[in-house]
């Protein structure tokens, strides 16, 4: 997922100040932000880039992630959607007829939270508010991941329970959901955790040589 964009909103506060100030002490010095930027003077979360070049490239980023997410939830919905005109569906019980509505409304959420990215890009598109669209189509991303896993949990209960039966599906069901949330959350969550902290967090908003927000000047 993208980064969280409050690192750049800061550092970009504080490119601007720094560079006033080093423009009181030094009038010979380039008064303009971007520029650094451009001459690499300065490494915002470790690469050369302006926070509208950085919006662009976490918005590639997150389309290609959300294009995994809605290949998964598109054919699984379909295959949702046909399950009601089979004939074996007519002979399901009443709580396995609860078990693939709430299947069948959790993967129509999913599917609209994973879509919902791209008509927000377009309805802003153009508006220069493009860091402040990824962020909120990173959080219909990230919904839209949590309501495909409630989805695929709900489905594997129901099949489970109509092609088996066994007093062991719970127990099933729930070893299943234990490796998609190692899988999708607690491994990256312990990774990000393990190497973005403390001194060694290229994320965290400050540039080579600066310390407690002073900058080092020749």
């Amino acid at each position: 997922m993208p980064e969280d964009d409050t690192a750049t909103r800061r550092q970009d506060r504080d490119l601007d100040r720094e560079r006033a100030q080093a423009q009181d002490r030094n009038p010979d010095s380039d008064p303009d932000p971007e520029q650094a930027y451009a001459d690499g003077k300065f490494r915002g979360n470790g690469r050369n880039e302006t926070r509208q070049e950085r919006a662009d490239r976490q918005w590639q980023e997150l389309v290609q992630e959300i294009r995994v997410a809605q290949t998964g939830v598109q054919i699984l919905f379909g295959f949702l959607l046909t399950v009601a005109f089979t004939a074996h569906f007519q002979q399901l019980d009443e709580p396995d007829r609860t078990i693939y509505v709430i299947t069948v409304v959790l993967g129509s959420l999913a599917t609209g939270a994973l879509i919902g990215p791209v008509a927000f890009h377009r309805i802003v598109s153009g508006r220069r508010i493009k860091p402040e669209a990824v962020t909120w189509a990173s959080r219909l991303t990230m919904v839209g991941i949590v309501l495909l896993l409630a989805t695929l949990v709900s489905a594997l209960s129901l099949i489970l329970r109509v092609t088996t039966g066994d007093d062991l599906v719970p127990w099933l069901v729930a070893g299943v959901l234990l490796w998609y949330l190692l899988c999708w959350f607690a491994l990256p969550l312990w990774v990000r955790g393990r190497h973005t902290n403390g001194k060694n967090d290229q994320g965290n908003g400050k540039r080579p040589g600066q310390a407690g927000g002073q900058v080092k000047t020749p």
